[in-house]
């Protein structure tokens, strides 16, 4: 997703909820938790003479890796290249389906295009907005060759039972985990024993190198021809080259892309690992009192941990019920015009023009969700005054 509403501030303070003879300061939906650590790093990469691929890069895939619980993390430009690179090392291409949620950031369903394969489009279920084997099997065909489920919005997908199902259809589970990052499954992180987990780090996510992604995976193949491919194809990177001090020609061992990440991203990306536990604490913290204060709101149900594990809270959606006062488009505007930025919901990608024409099952539940809710702001510095000026509109609309 995009973050037209975020902006950046001191991990240290937070915009006072009022100023003196002014209206209420806006309130954000997001706002990243960057400070002067992040900025000493990022200058130091810098003033290193080393801004491209290079030692950090190497740095921030290990400790990523061993954070979520994977043998091997390939840092690349984006959660987009990373889902496309995923797809590449499973030879999927023309005349093979991918079941993919159509609710779900467009780049889900892009990705698989960009191979030549068609996105078959499934339901989710209410609750957290994931795939479950019951929707993925409602739209498999013998032309299935992988599953695509995404841990939307920080709400983690039930992957045990997505692996166990996947291999009793013999395809393989690919993860988005675009906004997974924090979130656990059974006491483990999101990817963890993954075949093959993307990452992202925009602004919008829990941390960020302001843009940026990462392919997590325990296949050592895999994962080295992953680093190829992010870097033209070369099977030496311009890091080896350096490190050997000697003239290395490298060859071209397939056609390949620029999906590099630089030193500079993940100089950012190792400070912001580091406040990864910190950043989630909070978010739960601010998450479990929206829960408090909407508990007795009529028409809205707040997202929540599912059974199975734990949210990171990347974004804290509410769905409005059949019969809330107001829709959700009002609901917006009445809060923007209180100074209140929020967002709606999760897209629907088949609803797009882009995916005009593309044939899609019965979607009640995602058109459902994508239509009817929207994501309130959520960020490390929020106060208590404006949370409660949030709950305030939302009450004030609900009891209409």
């Amino acid at each position: 997703m995009s973050a037209p509403d975020a902006a950046p501030a001191s991990p240290d303070t937070a915009a006072p909820d009022t100023a003196p003879d002014t209206a209420p300061v806006r309130i954000p939906v997001m706002v990243p938790w960057l400070g002067e650590e992040e900025a000493r790093a990022a200058a130091d990469a810098v003033l290193s003479g080393w801004v491209a691929q290079g030692p950090r890069v190497a740095a921030f895939e290990r400790a990523f890796a061993e954070r979520v619980g994977a043998e091997h993390g390939i840092a690349v430009s984006s959660c987009t290249t990373a889902l496309h690179l995923a797809l590449i090392a499973l030879d999927l291409g023309p005349g093979d389906e991918v079941v993919v949620p159509s609710l779900s950031f467009i780049a889900t369903a892009n990705a698989v295009r960009y191979v030549g394969a068609e996105p078959v489009f499934a339901d989710v279920e209410e609750a957290t907005g994931n795939l479950t084997p019951a929707t993925v099997d409602a739209v498999r065909t013998p032309r299935t060759r992988a599953v695509l489920a995404v841990h939307q919005g920080g709400v983690p997908a039930d992957v045990h039972a997505l692996r166990a199902a996947c291999a009793d259809w013999g395809v393989p589970l690919v993860e988005d985990a675009a906004c997974g990052i924090g979130a656990t499954v059974g006491g483990k992180s999101v990817g963890h024993g993954a075949l093959l987990a993307a990452w992202s780090f925009h602004p919008r996510k829990v941390i960020t190198t302001g843009e940026g992604g990462m392919v997590t995976t325990d296949d050592a193949r895999w994962a080295e021809r992953l680093r190829r491919l992010r870097e033209h194809g070369m099977n030496v990177s311009a890091a080896q080259r350096h490190a050997s001090g000697k003239p290395i020609a490298e060859s071209y061992l397939e056609v390949g892309y620029n999906y590099r990440m630089t030193d500079i991203q993940a100089a950012v990306g190792l400070v912001q690992l580091g406040r990864l536990d910190a950043i989630v604490a909070r978010r739960r913290e601010l998450a479990a009192r929206y829960a408090e204060l909407l508990r007795d709101v009529p028409g809205l149900r707040p997202v929540r941990d599912p059974a199975h594990g734990e949210g990171n809270f990347q974004s804290y959606w509410v769905l409005l019920a059949a019969d809330f006062p107001v829709g959700r488009d009002e609901l917006l505007a009445v809060l923007s015009e209180a100074g209140i930025s929020a967002r709606r919901g999760i897209m629907a990608s088949h609803l797009e023009p882009a995916y005009a024409g593309h044939g899609a099952a019965a979607l009640p539940v995602t058109e459902r969700i994508s239509l009817g809710s929207l994501i309130l702001p959520l960020f490390h510095t929020m106060t208590e005054a404006q949370q409660d000026r949030v709950v305030a509109v939302l009450r004030d609309q609900a009891a209409r």
